[in-house]
């Protein structure tokens, strides 16, 4: 439903000041945080939640900030690998997606694994 203004203007300075931050935090572990996605809500009493994760190669696109340049689709430490995959075996998008081999999640799992790793390392 509807917020309201008041509620609309402060999840909007919530949500940039948390991208501000995970942005920062990914910078100093060398990626570029492209985009993100928070989902919020709010609770039986009326408090505001985070309703999932965030900032993870799930709900977000990492690049390796040494490997990007303008106008390039630099690799990725997100699910776009897998994306990629999908549509190079010609997936329709619609039909049950296929089983997946072992190397295609082997590197699905090494890019998220390196993504938390690299950015758990700046946290510590």
């Amino acid at each position: 439903g509807l917020v309201g203004a008041e509620t609309l203007a402060r999840l909007e300075r919530l949500t940039l000041d948390l991208y501000a931050r995970a942005a920062a935090n990914c910078a100093r572990a060398g990626l570029i945080l492209a985009d993100t996605k928070f989902e919020l809500g709010l609770d039986a009493d009326g408090a505001l939640v985070l309703g999932d994760e965030a900032v993870t190669p799930d709900s977000s696109r990492l690049w390796p900030a040494d490997r990007w340049s303008p106008g390039q689709s630099p690799p990725s430490f997100d699910k776009q690998y897998l994306r990629d995959w999908l549509d190079a075996i010609g997936w329709d998008h619609a039909s049950p997606p296929p089983e997946l081999p072992v190397e295609v999640v082997e590197g699905t799992r090494r890019r998220y694994v390196e993504a938390h790793d690299r950015i758990a390392e700046v946290l510590r």
